[in-house]
Formats: C-alpha cells, structure tokens, sequence
C-alpha cells in the first residue's frame, strides 16, 4: 500500500521559512517521480513542485526562486524547503507522486497534507 505522509506546516509570519518534509513507503521511491501539490481555500489543487527520478525539478511560477524541492532515496523523503513566504501561500500541502516522470498536471498518489498558514 503506497502511504504518503507530510509533515513540518505551521503558522509562519510572511517572509519567513518553513520546511515541509514527507515519508515514503509502499513503493520504489528511487524510481518515482515525487512532488508536492497544495490546495487553498475555494481554490482548486495546484501543482507546486516536481523532482525526476534523476533530481530534476520543476516549479511552478509563482514560487520559482522561493522554493526547493528535494529528495533522500535512502531515507525514502522528500522535502520542500519553502523561503520568502507570502499570504498567498496560505495552504494544505500535500506529498505525491506522479508515477515515472514529473508532471504539475497530476498525480497518481496523493498523501495527507499539512496546512501552511502565513500570516500578513
């Protein structure tokens, strides 16, 4: 069974950091893709980031510069390390995994999120 848990939100004050983490299991995490959607309130789920099986990424416009994905195939984690915080951020964060390549479009396994709040 594919169990996918994120870790690591809070409540942040904007320009602040917070780095989310998330435990893999029930699969071969070095052979998957893996990322990160998030969901805001009476908004519809996005795609923020993406990191191949060869440690590619890829992001979203709006936080190219701010965040950074990142994975440990030995520990099976993935991180996202996420810097200049906006209120916009605002947001239940969720760990994914597309299947073999990276895409923002989609995902074949979505894990619990964790609620980032940034605070104006």
């Amino acid at each position: 069974e594919v169990q996918l848990q994120a870790s690591g939100g809070g409540l942040v004050q904007a320009g602040g950091s917070l780095k989310l983490s998330c435990a893999a299991s029930g699969f071969v995490f070095y052979g998957y893709a893996m990322s990160w959607f998030r969901q805001a309130p009476g908004k519809e789920r996005e795609g923020v980031a993406c990191i191949a099986t060869d440690g590619t990424t890829y992001y979203t416009d709006s936080v190219k510069g701010r965040f950074t994905i990142a994975r440990d195939n030995e520990k099976r984690t993935l991180a996202l390390q996420m810097n200049s915080l906006k209120p916009e951020d605002t947001a239940v964060y969720y760990c994914a995994t597309p299947g073999y390549y990276c895409t923002l479009q989609t995902y074949a396994y979505l894990g619990r999120g964790t609620q980032v709040t940034v605070s104006s």
